[in-house]
């Protein structure tokens, strides 16, 4: 005999069931909420054990990291304390005059030592400090008066003088690491308090960091005068190509165009004189002159492209570096990020990106053995920036400014190679930058200063 769902057999064990279950329920509520109740403290002590302690750690490496650069300034300080003889005898020596030779090493000795104390803040702080020194070089009397005149030297010498005075900061460490640990530690692992101790070792580091920027940082006459002899260096570079520019046009003005405008009269002459007797003669001559005209013509127009590309003019940077890349004999990319017709450069900023991309992948096409290169244009805040690279086999020999010594000259009459683009573009304000690791890739990036 089957049972229905509903029989009242089954709703008798439910209905006997339900204050079992409701019971349970009931009295499991209790130790469930008295569970989570007792838990609450435990997560909340082994919190406040594990997080001030893990808060501990970055402190105390901190600490440590500030404790290395108070050790190196201590090391530096006593260094300028044995200093001061070396600094006497310099002195003397040269108020003796039999000793002058000295004054110019010493100098020499002091900047090595402020270079080291100016990479020892430079790591600290993350801000670099320039050096600003003009060169010793010539005979001990010109050494001596640079040395004397020099403003770096005056702001070497005042930092020497003042870390006598503020030297001993790193003497403060000592003590203040056996207390910060003990101090800091029962602190931050059992009273749940932040670093009061250890955190003070960060602060004379970044005291010792100030003091030094301030006093080894350059006067803004020393600014000024290293300002001065760079102009003075691009100005001479600008005349020197400026020259050797004149002298190319000349050149290419007297061995092509002139020839042949020469020769181009001298058939014009022939031709008047057999213009009656022998028209056959004349009908030759003629067409021999028109051929030299019109290879005048085309010497005219290369000499013209040579002093400024017509195509700038008539299709902006962009159009005239496409076209630069359709004639070259590589397989060119050109990418241009910023640059429309309507955000133009300077003309004489386009002109001297123009030749650069030239000398670059004529270059590249002579001597690198890449069958493809590279071409960016992008405009940054602040000019204009260039980037040619190429895959070829490079290993150019590329001087300390980063531009080859011994590159050919540019056919064309572009320009004269690397060191023509680097003197065209200080003349600028611009800068150049060549790398080229043995087997490849070589890049040229040149950046012009430019308002838009």
């Amino acid at each position: 005999m089957k049972r229905s769902p509903d029989s009242p057999e089954r709703r008798a064990m439910a209905s006997a069931d339900g204050p079992v279950r409701r019971g349970t329920a009931s009295a499991d509520g209790p130790v469930r909420r008295a569970t989570a109740s007792a838990d609450g403290p435990v997560r909340r002590a082994v919190a406040a054990v594990g997080g001030p302690a893990a808060g501990f750690v970055p402190v105390v490496r901190q600490a440590g990291r500030a404790t290395g650069l108070l050790v190196l300034a201590a090391a530096t300080a006593f260094g300028s304390y044995l200093f001061i003889t070396v600094l006497l005898l310099s002195a003397v020596g040269t108020v003796a005059v039999v000793g002058a030779f000295l004054l110019p090493e010493t100098v020499l000795l002091v900047r090595r030592i402020a270079g080291a104390k100016r990479q020892q803040t430079a790591a600290w702080t993350g801000r670099e400090i320039p050096e600003v020194y003009r060169p010793l070089t010539g005979a001990v009397r010109e050494r001596v008066r640079t040395a004397l005149r020099d403003p770096g030297t005056l702001t070497d010498f005042r930092w020497m003088a003042a870390c006598y005075l503020y030297g001993w900061l790193p003497v403060l460490v000592i003590p203040l690491w056996p207390v910060g640990l003990v101090v800091d530690g029962v602190g931050c692992a059992l009273l749940r308090r932040r670093a009061v101790v250890l955190p003070l070792i960060s602060r004379l580091a970044d005291l010792d960091a100030a003091w030094s920027t301030a006093l080894l940082t350059p006067s803004p006459k020393a600014r000024l005068t290293e300002r001065v002899e760079e102009l003075t260096q691009t100005r001479a570079g600008a005349i020197a190509a400026h020259a050797a520019e004149l002298r190319r046009i000349e050149r290419d003005l007297h061995d092509g165009t002139q020839a042949r405008l020469v020769s181009l009269s001298m058939r014009i002459g022939l031709a008047k004189r057999a213009c009656d007797r022998d028209p056959v003669s004349v009908r030759r001559l003629l067409s021999e002159a028109q051929d030299l005209a019109d290879e005048a013509l085309t010497e005219l127009r290369h000499v013209v492209r040579g002093v400024h590309p017509p195509i700038l003019t008539d299709r902006g940077l962009v159009g005239a570096v496409r076209a630069l890349a359709a004639s070259s004999a590589l397989e060119v990319a050109v990418r241009v990020d910023g640059l429309t017709d309507a955000t133009r450069a300077p003309a004489a900023v386009e002109a001297a990106a123009y030749f650069v991309v030239a000398e670059s992948l004529t270059n590249a096409a002579k001597h690198s053995g890449a069958p493809t290169a590279g071409v960016r244009l992008s405009r940054v805040p602040r000019g204009l920036r260039v980037r040619v690279r190429d895959e070829g086999r490079g290993g150019a020999d590329v001087g300390a400014a980063g531009v080859s010594k011994g590159a050919a000259e540019v056919s064309g009459g572009v320009g004269t190679g690397l060191p023509g683009m680097r003197r065209r573009v200080a003349a600028l304000d611009g800068t150049t930058t060549v790398t080229s690791p043995v087997g490849g890739p070589t890049v040229i990036e040149v950046e012009l200063p430019c308002v838009w």
